[in-house]
Formats: C-alpha cells, sequence, structure tokens
C-alpha cells in the first residue's frame, strides 16, 4: 500500500503533460492545479480505504479527460435554460409562466441600455419607477391606484404592514392559505405586525361573524381566494358585495389577496370561473393583491391595486423600498400588461393563456411529432397516451387539461434512469414517471422544442 501511495504522480509532474497544458489554457492554471490536486486525493483515500486498484500508468489522457468534465461541470451555470416535458404549464420549480416575446424584448432593451427607470422625460426630474405600470394596470382593472411590488407574498405583506401593523386582522379559519415555499397567511399577517382574528370554521363563515369580529381598533377586513384548493359540500362564505357593504358601514377595508390574478375572463375557453380582477374590485373590495407570474402570465411580481388613499399609505412605509421591483421585472411586466390591450388577444399572445387554451387536436398532433422523431430505436417503446395536465403554481386546482403524452419504456433503461439521463443533458428535458413510464407531456412543450426532445432521447439512450 505505501509503495503504490509513493507511486502517485507529483502534480507538477502532471502539469507539464500536454494533456494538462491544454485544460490549463482553457481554464486557468490554479484552477487545473486545484482539480488535479482533489483528483489525487480521492485516489489516495480509496487506496487507504481498499477500493480502488491506481497504478502510475492509470495517469493518462482518461485521467485528463474526467478533470476536463469536472472542470466544465463547473462552468456550466446552475440556472439554465430547460424542457418542461411535466404537463404543469406554470411549473414553480422550472421558472412559472413563459414570458412573451414581447416581454422578453422589453426585458433586453432596457438591460442593455440605459433606461427611464426613475426619469420624468417630461421634466427631466426624478421620477417614480411604478409610473411605467401603473397606469396599465388601473387601466385593466378599473382600479384608482396601483403599486408593484417584487412578488405576491410581498404583496400582501406589505398592505397589512403598512395598514395593520399593532392592529387585529379579521380572517375566515377557511381562508388561512399556505401554498408552497411554506408562504402561510397566519404567518405573514403576524410577521407583518398585525394581530390575527381568525373568525368561522373550516368549512363555513357567514357574515354575521365578520361583524361581530369587529371591534373600535381592528384594522382591516382579509379575504384569500382558495386558488389552489376547494372547500366542498356543507360550506358557506359570504358574497364578496355583502362582506363590502360590512366593511364600508364600518368604515374599514377590504382587501383581498386573488393569488394568481385573472385580467380576462376564462369562461369563454372553457376554464372555470376564475375572480377577474376588475370584477373583484367592481364589488366593493377595496384593494386586491396578485401574482405577476402565475395566470397573468408575466414575470414575478405583487400587484396592488384598488384605492389611491390606501396604495399612497402603503407606497410612503418603509417597507415599499424593501419589496420594490427591478427594471428588469417592470419591462416585462408593462409589456405582458400591454398584449391585453386592445385589439390585441392575450389568449393568442401571452404563452401562459395559449397552452391552457390549446385544443386538445393541438396537442395530438404535436404528441404525434415527437412520437415519429423518436422512432423504434432497439429496444424503446413509445407511445401516445391520454393524460391530464395542470395549471400549477396553485392555480385552477379543480381544473383537468386534457393532453396528450409520449410514453418511453425501454428493455434496456428503467424509467427513472431514462429521467436522470435526460436531466444531464446538454439542454435538460424536465419529465415525469407514472406507472414504470417516462411521460413526456406535450402540452406544455412548444413546437419548436419537439426535435430537441426527440435528440435529447436518443443522445441519453446511447450515453
Amino acid at each position: 500500500m505505501q509503495n503504490r501511495l509513493r507511486d502517485l504522480p507529483q502534480v507538477q509532474r502532471l502539469l507539464e503533460t500536454p494533456p494538462a497544458l491544454l485544460l490549463i489554457h482553457e481554464f486557468g492554471r490554479e484552477t487545473v492545479v486545484g482539480a488535479i490536486q482533489g483528483r489525487l486525493q480521492e485516489i489516495r483515500e480509496d487506496l487507504l480505504g481498499g477500493q480502488a486498484d491506481t497504478e502510475p500508468s492509470g495517469f493518462g489522457p482518461a485521467f485528463f479527460t474526467e478533470i476536463g468534465s469536472r472542470l466544465s461541470r463547473t462552468r456550466q451555470p446552475s440556472l439554465r435554460r430547460v424542457i418542461n416535458a411535466t404537463g404543469i404549464l406554470i411549473h414553480t420549480n422550472l421558472g412559472r409562466a413563459r414570458l412573451a416575446p414581447e416581454a422578453l424584448a422589453a426585458m433586453h432593451d432596457v438591460a442593455a441600455h440605459a433606461s427611464t427607470l426613475e426619469l420624468d422625460l417630461e421634466t427631466g426630474h426624478r421620477g417614480s419607477r411604478q409610473d411605467h405600470v401603473s397606469r396599465l394596470i388601473c387601466e385593466l382593472t378599473g382600479a384608482e391606484a396601483a403599486l408593484v411590488v417584487n412578488n405576491g407574498a410581498a404583496a400582501i405583506f406589505a398592505c397589512l404592514a403598512a395598514l395593520a401593523a399593532g392592529r387585529p386582522v379579521v380572517v375566515s379559519r377557511g381562508e388561512l392559505v399556505e401554498i408552497g415555499g411554506s408562504f402561510r397567511m397566519p404567518d405573514i399577517v403576524r410577521q407583518s405586525g398585525a394581530l390575527l382574528k381568525e373568525i368561522g370554521t373550516t368549512n363555513k363563515t357567514h357574515l354575521r361573524d365578520y361583524e361581530a369580529a369587529i371591534e373600535p381598533d381592528t384594522a382591516l377586513l382579509l379575504k384569500s381566494h382558495t386558488s389552489n384548493y376547494k372547500i366542498v359540500g356543507f360550506t358557506a362564505a359570504p358574497d364578496r358585495r355583502d362582506l363590502s357593504d360590512l366593511a364600508r358601514r364600518h368604515h374599514r377595508p377590504l382587501v383581498e389577496d386573488l393569488g394568481s390574478g385573472v385580467l380576462i375572463d376564462l369562461a369563454p375557453f372553457g376554464l372555470p370561473d376564475e375572480p377577474v380582477v376588475r370584477d373583484v374590485l367592481a364589488s366593493g373590495v377595496d384593494l386586491v393583491t396578485f401574482s405577476g407570474d402565475k395566470l397573468l402570465g408575466g414575470p414575478q411580481a405583487g400587484i396592488i391595486a384598488g384605492q389611491r388613499v390606501l396604495i399612497d399609505q402603503i407606497k410612503t412605509h418603509p417597507i415599499a423600498r424593501a419589496v420594490r421591483v427591478d427594471k428588469l421585472s417592470l419591462a416585462a411586466l408593462g409589456a405582458t400588461l400591454e398584449l391585453y390591450r386592445a385589439p390585441n388577444r392575450p389568449m393568442e399572445h401571452i404563452p401562459v393563456l395559449k397552452m391552457l387554451a390549446e385544443p386538445l387536436a393541438a396537442t395530438q398532433k404535436r404528441a404525434s411529432a415527437l412520437q415519429r422523431q423518436i422512432g423504434s430505436a432497439d429496444g424503446l417503446d413509445v407511445r401516445i397516451v391520454e393524460t391530464i395536465a395542470r395549471a400549477g403554481a396553485g392555480s385552477l386546482p379543480q381544473q383537468d387539461l386534457p393532453s396528450r403524452a409520449v410514453a418511453v419504456t425501454s428493455r434496456t433503461h428503467t424509467a427513472n434512469e431514462l429521467a436522470q439521463a435526460l436531466r444531464r443533458g446538454a439542454v435538460p428535458v424536465i419529465g415525469r414517471l407514472s406507472q414504470d413510464r417516462l411521460l413526456l407531456d406535450v402540452r406544455t412543450l412548444m413546437d419548436d422544442e419537439v426535435t430537441e426532445v426527440a435528440a435529447a432521447l436518443k443522445a441519453a439512450l446511447n450515453g
């Protein structure tokens, strides 16, 4: 054992070989030295543990190929493009909403150049970054004023911190929602400095429960749209208009967190009756909060819309600075909102909405194209199967989206091995596993991604 350890080459000798010099040219001397030292240490540990049979002759081209592969992996960004073949349209783990080309162009324009982020061109003086989107939000929702922050949780947090710190907030127990990432409404209320006052029961809360809970120091009534679950059966909840009338009689604001935030009626497209922001505000709700990167189809953002006097209070609170939105998100959001204005047709131009409303026949056609391009490789079974896609990100929880997937099984690889190999590809492909099959759901694929998926699968099998 000692002889074998002594026979391990010195780092300097390895660095003088032609393969090492090529690596130094590509990655730099210091980086290559560190990689070689790390690999030699692994070999020493293997030898001492009796787990390897390494000889000096083993430090040829294969050794440096492995070093090069390791270094290449370290240079690859961890945040990068993947292909979503999961059937989950707004997949939180995969970046939520795809952006429209117009949004991408707007982001590029303000990222590559100086911009009017906080400059008023008319006066030449400092302006507000909110002006770039607030007018559009008001136009599309009927709100008096609007404020954009960096995400949906920040939107409700800012409302509560500015309007209810140290005072009770009345919330129905049936609306104390929890969403992904450990966002829980009770925690948000408490962390904002407000005092949570729960009313009603899990399945039933009446208008009289709200009225009985209002006290002289009550700050506001808070309503949450249960966008990621439904309570059905023996249930009751007051109508928004009745709740709004109650809040107005007691001179208290009614705030509602809508979660996804829909700007147009989705019912004509065969989708459920999700509350439209304009309709919610028209019913008397004083403030609404909703996300920009869910059903709205834009970038990560939290939008607060409603009464100007309340928006102004939130704008001047210190928390508004802490959760303010950046220029790239503002550019993308503004461009996305423009697509909702006439004569544009958002269902045709905003990727999330387009995928939601796509006819089943179109998914069948795409699945056939993928099946054809994958072909019939030896040991591979490729079939088109019926699937159910989902909106995802806590949106439209009960809405089934009929779809088609290409189901792949192999005699030489398990479904899990295929999925793992696809994740390790040059452009990772993310599918889902079902009944020992790899499913590649095409509702979340763009037409131009079909060829990439087929090529990635073939590369995974060859690898």
